[in-house]
């Protein structure tokens, strides 16, 4: 992996005052060149191929240049080129996902975040134990196939968007439906309303809801529409399903607004101060947006299934704001609020606290 003083090599021979924000032109990108532009940025869309053409539909949010490659494993090669642009790159869901953790590590330019994180965010065996050293209620895990007695919920490792995720309540239900050459988790099911979360954890300021050290910020939440899991039993009751060759399938195809009842918010920043004290003490802290996925039990009792150390697409519903970020500041989008870090950390001389 690339090291911190490498990376700070690289700042030393930035021109601050003329930054260019960076990102693949998938998942939240929309929001992440418009927050930059608001905060006059200049920005780059990276893309295979060629540029999607829809971004000629969203001017404010179109990129002022791309970097086009054949292939995203090419983006490895063209770092010096991103360099002499003063380039940040900001991770999100799907440039993980395309790029590999592993090219991801090594990538010669620096990034906004902490990207020790990733291994501990894409190992499902180490957010785990985060999670839990943190305190972190969680759904049972079970280690054995043949030890389900009950509704389970299969996912596999790394950012696909659901991808493959399935119930089974039997043994025999597991073993039909399991993609063995994929790396696997199996949990209890958790009946319960969905929310993810969305934070930003800060660690140059100092006001608001403070931590250890920086600060903590709630911007939004959202629920995903999951393919056919949230319409299905219009067709019919399980058993009717099952009899049809019907699965649920859990590939995400959007997000909804949510917003928690206020009595809930106290324990909500009570989770996200948890994950963010933990990460400190694990790999130096994580840095910046992050969402945690969780279920509300009808005894509001809130139970985590995952951890998304970075920005994730559920906060799109949010690009003029939110019912939580507008009481930070208006109009903020969690695109914004990176742009907003980076301007800050440039001006105080403290970008090496936000970059890796």
């Amino acid at each position: 992996m690339i090291t911190k003083q490498q990376v700070l090599e690289f700042l030393k021979n930035y021109d601050l005052e003329n930054i260019t924000i960076a990102t693949v032109c998938s998942n939240a990108s929309l929001q992440i060149f418009d927050g930059a532009r608001k905060e006059g940025f200049r920005t780059l869309g990276i893309c295979v191929g060629k540029p999607p053409k829809f971004y000629e539909a969203f001017p404010r949010a179109k990129p002022d240049e791309y970097l086009v490659v054949e292939s995203y494993t090419d983006i490895i090669t063209r770092a010096e080129e991103l360099r002499k642009k003063n380039t940040i790159i900001i991770p999100h869901g799907s440039f993980v996902a395309y790029l590999g953790k592993e090219n991801f590590s090594e990538m010669a330019v620096p990034i906004f975040g902490n990207r020790a994180v990733i291994e501990w965010e894409s190992d499902r065996d180490k957010e785990c134990r985060w999670l839990l050293g943190a305190g972190i209620h969680m759904p049972g895990k079970i280690d054995d196939p043949h030890d389900i007695k009950g509704p389970v919920m299969v996912e596999y490792e790394g950012a696909k968007g659901g991808k493959g995720f399935f119930v089974a309540k039997t043994y025999e239900e597991f073993n039909e439906l399991v993609d063995r050459t994929r790396k696997f988790t199996i949990q209890e099911f958790i009946t319960g309303t969905r929310y993810y979360l969305h934070y930003f954890y800060s660690p140059i300021r100092n006001e608001g809801y403070t931590l250890s050290k920086g600060s903590l910020e709630l911007l939004s939440m959202d629920r995903r529409v999951e393919s056919n899991a949230d319409e299905i039993f219009r067709l019919g009751s399980p058993r009717e399903l099952i009899e049809a060759g019907i699965c649920p399938t859990y590939v995400v195809t959007g997000n909804v607004p949510l917003v928690a009842r206020e009595s809930l918010l106290s324990r909500i920043f009570s989770l996200g101060e948890k994950v963010v004290e933990e990460s400190l003490g694990l790999f130096g802290g994580m840095i910046g947006a992050f969402c945690i996925e969780a279920v509300l039990t009808d005894s509001l009792e809130i139970k985590v299934f995952e951890l998304s150390a970075r920005i994730v697409a559920g906060t799109n519903l949010y690009i003029s704001g939110s019912p939580y970020s507008d009481l930070v500041q208006e109009n903020l989008s969690t695109g914004r609020r990176i742009a907003l870090e980076i301007k800050e950390a440039a001006r105080t001389n403290q970008l090496d606290k936000i970059i890796s």
